[in-house]
């Protein structure tokens, strides 16, 4: 009794955050599959106990990761929601692709995660949350892309503007070199976007 009263109070020194955080920034060092709770643990400074106070699988680990992926997207697609006209949203466009743009740049390491850890994150497929939450997502992106009430060649561009955000921004040190910063890389892609958008 008294092992579990000093594990639940060592628990509450660290928060779920702090956990996924360093097991972002493990996952991204060596891989998902690499990577230990024990070694998350350690670099916590904390017991396996204290974090299995939290997480009992490497796998939640993996799924609440991979939901705060989602969690980005909500928000912008609740905006799209509230819109009572199509060409609202195209109008907007723009502006949320700048805001993607941010939102890229500030949780880098976590598209850089799923990005490295494609194979671990399939394993998700079957899990009954991971799928409600995609198939949701999913679906409300198709609701207005899919939308003919959108001209066509809008619809092309919103979906290209999307990809060339992404790719722009994680294809990294691989293919740029070490010399380019994010600042950089970042006004390259808001030009462009700014092709596909110009000012009117």
């Amino acid at each position: 009794m008294a092992v579990e009263q000093s594990t639940a109070r060592r628990s509450r020194g660290i928060t779920r955050e702090q956990i996924l955080d360093v097991a972002l920034e493990l996952f991204n060092e060596r891989g998902y599959d690499k990577t230990s709770l024990r070694e998350i643990a350690e670099r916590l400074g904390v017991t396996k106990a204290a974090l299995y106070y939290h997480f009992e699988r490497k796998e939640d680990l993996l799924l609440a990761l991979h939901l705060r992926l989602h969690e980005l997207g909500r928000g912008i697609l609740d905006e799209i929601d509230a819109f009572e006209d199509e060409r609202q949203v195209v109008a907007a466009w723009p502006t949320f692709l700048d805001r993607f743009i941010d939102e890229v740049l500030a949780n880098r390491d976590l598209f850089r995660f799923h990005q490295r850890n494609e194979r671990a994150l399939q394993s998700l497929t079957d899990n009954e949350r991971h799928r409600a939450e995609n198939d949701d997502l999913a679906e409300r992106f198709r609701r207005f892309l899919g939308n003919p009430a959108i001209p066509l060649r809008d619809r092309v561009r919103m979906t290209c503007s999307v990809t060339a955000v992404l790719g722009g921004l994680m294809a990294g040190d691989d293919l740029y070199g070490d010399g380019v910063s994010m600042e950089e890389l970042a006004a390259h892609v808001r030009a462009v976007i700014s092709d596909l958008y110009p000012p009117t």
